[in-house]
């Protein structure tokens, strides 16, 4: 039997209240589900930036999740947050390290929504902070019907790793998000892109597996989403 390659999965932070009465970790099962349906063998990662070199060296991948909070404009010279932003500064400080180490070490990287942004400041991007207010738009983002359905497509450009993951030149998705990608460095390409021409994919072609996406494949929206972490999965081995 084939050795299932270990994922390291970034957890979300609560603070105290709620479900526990001290600060506590979470993450939907889907994530889990998602990975091992791929061949993974996936596991939490708690929020030590100090030990991101460690977890890195015990895992064979990193995927970074998404979750209801903003990557602080600080950190890509975005300015003062936008009143709708939300930070969660230990998680972040956690999910860069852990990126950039990953990066440093060629290890596949799959970024998911805010994961996505995640990455693509590690990469020298920048963001949109409120897409009402900076990229307004007929399709909405934060779509009002349940995220296991899609919201809206995406125009995947040819000839890019994700093109080549997924076969396909557009697929379903589903959209829950009020920031993106503005601008990419030169190290990240655009790979999918919403009918407004908002930014949906970026992926690092100088690396071996280095992809995000503005959506959450591990819902299975599209057929294409389960070819999006098998192969995720496979990079891993």
């Amino acid at each position: 039997m084939k050795k299932r390659p270990v994922i390291g999965l970034t957890l979300d932070a609560e603070p105290a209240g709620g479900w526990s009465k001290l600060p506590w970790y979470a993450l939907r099962q889907n994530y889990f589900a998602a990975v091992t349906a791929a061949g993974g063998l996936p596991v939490g990662l708690p929020h030590a930036p100090e030990l991101a070199a460690e977890y890195l060296d015990a895992v064979d991948g990193l995927l970074v999740t998404g979750g209801a909070f903003d990557v602080d404009p600080a950190l890509w010279g975005g300015g003062a947050p936008h009143p709708k932003v939300t930070l969660k500064p230990g998680r972040t400080d956690f999910e860069l390290a852990a990126t950039r180490r990953a990066l440093a070490k060629d290890q596949p990287v799959l970024g998911i929504c805010g994961g996505q942004q995640l990455l693509a400041v590690a990469l020298g991007a920048t963001l949109i902070q409120h897409i009402p207010d900076e990229h307004p738009s007929d399709i909405p983002h934060e779509q009002p019907n349940p995220r296991t359905e899609p919201g809206h497509e995406v125009v995947i450009s040819p000839g890019t790793l994700l093109a080549r993951i997924t076969g396909a030149t557009r697929m379903a998705v589903n959209s829950a998000h009020h920031q993106a990608v503005k601008s990419v460095s030169g190290a990240l390409v655009v790979n999918a892109t919403a009918p407004d021409g908002l930014i949906e994919g970026i992926e690092a072609p100088a690396h071996r597996f280095a992809l995000g996406v503005q959506w959450h494949p591990e819902y299975g929206v599209d057929l294409a989403d389960a070819r999006i972490l098998r192969a995720f999965v496979e990079a891993c081995r």
